[in-house]
């Protein structure tokens, strides 16, 4: 693959957008960024997906090979809460990049989530979805499962070339915390500022840190094959509680702020990704264990937040 590939990351100043964009442009790669705010990045762009106008001056100005379709309203509840940012953002502005895609042939590469999975509780390979029925529970999982579908379309109608990845419990520095953001910047910022949070007892998922997704992530420019779709999990299930007490112990402090619930309502108890594929095809591996995961989170969190 040329140095010179021209690569877009939208959503690139996010958790995720940043490391990609760290990670491909030590490889070489001429990365451009684009997001909501404005911002003295080299090589960035202004755009709201959800705007047309906006996504096609962005894309035909630039002439990308590959775009990494980052950008989204995330979150159960933030969905729920803002379901009229969600829907603009999320259907809407994958749209928008298709219809551009559909005249300009770059490859994208678009960022899925493991909640299309819904409510299904047994072992989640790529084509669970092609044998079971499955319901989606909330607008967020919904809304990521109908931008599949579209990408799929677009592939059937023009021809476009597209991989689609599923998300897991990505986690790492540079997650800052607000109230709809993740389970675990959440426990994070609530032990270093001693505020109550819950954990649920009956929950298991595995842990993905952001720097060893990346590499994966990156590596779908070397290796690109249209109309597939990878999991990225791990393979090891940790229980909430596990990865609670971690935090504690990296925080120093105890449990007297944290409540323990049996079950977390509309939430799926056990995720179990099947990640095979995208070991084989991508070299996707994890490298730090999730006890030095957890330290280097809680080491930036409590200098992010001068603690």
């Amino acid at each position: 693959m040329s140095k010179k590939t021209k690569i877009l990351v939208t959503g690139g100043l996010g958790f995720i957008g940043t490391n990609l964009i760290r990670e491909l442009e030590s490889r070489g790669h001429k990365v451009w960024a684009c997001d909501l705010i404005h911002s003295e990045r080299r090589n960035y762009v202004r755009c709201d997906v959800s705007k047309y106008r906006q996504v096609e001056h962005m894309l035909e100005k630039y002439n990308f090979d590959y775009v990494y379709h980052a950008a989204a309203e995330y979150g159960r509840w933030n969905g729920e809460d803002y379901y009229e940012n969600l829907w603009p953002t999320n259907a809407v502005g994958t749209k928008n990049i298709l219809r551009v895609q559909e005249k300009k042939r770059f490859r994208m590469i678009f960022f899925g989530s493991a909640e299309v999975y819904g409510d299904y509780d047994g072992l989640m390979s790529e084509d669970v979805m092609e044998k079971i029925p499955i319901k989606q529970m909330n607008d967020y999982a919904i809304s990521k499962w109908v931008n599949e579908m579209q990408i799929l379309n677009s592939a059937a109608m023009f021809g476009t070339e597209t991989v689609r990845m599923r998300l897991f419990n990505v986690y790492g520095p540079g997650d800052t915390y607000t109230p709809y953001r993740g389970w675990i910047p959440k426990f994070i910022y609530s032990a270093i500022e001693n505020e109550p949070y819950t954990v649920y007892l009956g929950h298991k998922r595995t842990l993905e840190y952001v720097e060893d997704l990346c590499r994966a992530f990156a590596n779908i420019v070397d290796n690109f094959k249209s109309g597939e779709v990878y999991n990225f999990g791990g393979g090891e299930q940790y229980t909430i509680k596990y990865v609670s007490d971690l935090i504690l112990k990296h925080v120093g402090t105890d449990d007297s702020m944290v409540t323990y619930e049996d079950d977390e309502p509309f939430t799926t108890r056990i995720k179990t990704p099947d990640a095979s594929k995208a070991e084989r095809d991508l070299g996707f591996k994890l490298t730090i264990p999730v006890d030095e995961g957890i330290k280097r989170t809680v080491e930036w969190f409590k200098s992010y937040y001068k603690k």
